[in-house]
């Protein structure tokens, strides 16, 4: 109980792995905040929590927001984890399965060193299609449709007012569980540009669950057909989405670096 941890990235959304097998401090919201704030600790847009101890199936994990909420599910997350497990053992050869809230996640590498890996999200439903919603003044249309998570898709002219729109749309009443906002630009058939606002997160670079949220309402509304390649400020991923609305998630991951908590570090997580 040493603890050790990890660091990966995937498009740029940055997550710390804590395997429960060599961190010495449970993670409490207050300890997952520090854990993840840029100048007092390590730094990072979520925890990858796992895997857990005594669970079967064994590759199983938890998902934390840097805001020390638990969220139900995270596509970059799940894809680092994955990296993660494979790196160290834990999982075998190139498909292999990983669990999340007792979701079966299959993984498939699609190369020799896993920095390019394919997920299957599980299955799209949506609640509602472009309803109208007000915010700020102005009134949108708004897809709300969960991959697991929740998630408002809004076509929207201008990307950059993510940073304006996000954080009403995130804890406008309509969502008591709070939801993950998704700016969308159709370029062609086959292509969308987005931009997002992360519940417990804020604005990130990628998402995975966003990438899925978004790709599968553009089909849903006839903007776009599968496969269908989402651009995000973090890089590129690829959706593939079947007629049951099944999702197939296909990006990449970088390891960053590990290291090790300081005896000063563990004090501050343990007070």
């Amino acid at each position: 109980m040493n603890g050790r941890f990890h660091k990966y990235q995937a498009l740029g959304n940055d997550m710390i792995i804590i395997d429960p097998a060599s961190f010495p401090v449970p993670l409490t919201p207050v300890v997952i905040r520090l854990l993840c704030d840029r100048h007092f600790g390590i730094g990072g847009d979520g925890i990858c929590y796992g895997p857990l101890p005594d669970q079967r199936p064994a590759l199983a994990m938890r998902f934390y927001n840097p805001d020390g909420s638990e969220a139900e599910k995270s596509g970059n997350g799940l894809r680092i984890f994955a990296r993660y497990v494979w790196d160290t053992g834990y999982a075998k050869g190139d498909t292999f399965a990983i669990y999340i809230n007792n979701e079966a996640v299959p993984v498939n590498l699609l190369d020799k060193q896993a920095n390019r890996l394919k997920l299957g999200m599980g299955k799209l439903t949506f609640n509602w299609v472009d309803d109208p919603l007000p915010v700020d003044g102005e009134l949108l249309r708004a897809t709300a449709v969960s991959i697991g998570n929740p998630h408002c898709v809004i076509f929207h002219n201008d990307l950059s007012n993510i940073h304006r729109l996000g954080p009403q749309i995130e804890t406008a009443p309509i969502f008591p569980q709070r939801t993950n906002v998704q700016l969308v630009q159709v370029i062609d058939e086959h292509t969308i540009r987005i931009t997002i606002w992360e519940r417990g997160a804020g604005f990130t670079l990628a998402s995975g669950t966003s990438a899925s949220a978004a790709a599968g309402t553009a089909v849903r509304m006839g903007y776009c057909t599968s496969p269908v390649e989402v651009q995000m400020d973090g890089g590129t991923a690829q959706v593939e989405i079947d007629d049951n609305w099944n999702v197939m998630l296909v990006g990449e991951v970088t390891a960053v670096y590990e290291g090790t908590l300081s005896a000063d570090m563990i004090k501050e997580l343990e007070k």
